[in-house]
């Protein structure tokens, strides 16, 4: 008799959070101001201003044979992001599926920590007179090491850092924002609308995107995932639904980014050495690159 109402009592739970066609019932469908506020204060702060830190704050405060700065805010963006991306999901007016999220948060928390090693050992060859807009190889302090063996090493470590380590790190990422903006659609006239605080974090959203592209070397991966965007928005209008604020705001963030990522690409067209860095079709130089080419080299 008790596992009967036990059975019941789950089936009544399960009937008061989603229904036979996903969509969770009693869930807010307003702008998630908190969550995006605290995504973009967190990404300006945590991943792009983790290497601005680490160029300020003088070097004696952080030996290089420990964690400067930098690393300790990349410690708090690996455990940070996906805690507020899992967040963000839980809010989707869809229900969705909970292995492919938490196979993502998984990956995306190991690729970021992949990432962490890479990037603070790459930090402390920067300080050494590493230049980031030349290939491992053809790096002064780089290619005169003996023995020969030891360039595979560092070229090893350049793999982890801006290959594997970025995949393991974005794909994740990226599937999560697509995933959560497939259950941002409605009919209701009122929800389809971005607020005017969302306007005001449209910018610098799109400003971060458009680093996240260009330093992490993921253009294509996220012009995929912007066109998927496209092609989910034209799939659902023809059922009659529209993005609402939430998905709005995604959307948008993702197109300016678009527009900032080719007014990038126009501006260095013509540098030769970025196009000795950056062959092959697509050409979309990072900005540290261009730091230590054009700025660091000229003070």
């Amino acid at each position: 008799m008790q596992s009967v109402r036990k059975r019941r009592g789950n089936d009544l739970h399960t009937n008061q959070t989603s229904t036979p066609g996903g969509l969770k019932e009693h869930v807010p469908q307003h702008f998630h101001f908190d969550l995006w506020f605290c995504l973009t204060l967190q990404n300006w702060i945590l991943d792009f201003g983790r290497p601005i830190v680490m160029i300020i704050l003088p070097l004696e405060w952080f030996p290089l044979n420990k964690p400067s700065a930098g690393d300790y805010f990349h410690m708090a963006y690996n455990v940070i992001t996906p805690f507020l991306m899992l967040k963000l999901i839980e809010r989707s007016p869809r229900a969705l599926s909970r292995s492919a999220v938490y196979l993502c948060i998984i990956t995306f928390v190991m690729g970021a920590s992949i990432h962490l090693v890479g990037d603070s050992i790459n930090h402390r060859l920067i300080l050494s007179g590493y230049q980031l807009h030349l290939s491992v190889r053809e790096n002064p302090i780089i290619k005169d090491l003996k023995p020969a063996s030891l360039i595979d090493s560092f070229e090893l470590l350049y793999y982890y850092d801006e290959q594997l380590g970025h995949l393991m790190w974005y794909i994740p990422f990226f599937i999560i924002l697509y995933i959560y903006f497939t259950g941002c659609f409605t009919k209701a006239k009122e929800q389809n609308k971005i607020p005017v605080s969302g306007w005001l974090l449209l910018g610098p959203s799109a400003v971060y995107y458009w680093y996240l592209v260009t330093e992490g070397q993921i253009t294509e991966l996220f012009l995929l995932t912007f066109l998927a965007m496209v092609v989910m928005v034209i799939h659902q209008k023809r059922k009659g639904l529209s993005p609402d604020s939430n998905g709005l705001f995604l959307f948008c963030s993702f197109s300016v980014t678009v527009l900032l990522v080719a007014l990038w690409v126009v501006y260095l067209w013509n540098d030769p050495v970025l196009r000795n860095k950056y062959p092959g079709l697509i050409y979309v130089p990072e900005p540290w690159s261009y730091y230590t080419l054009h700025i660091k080299n000229n003070h």
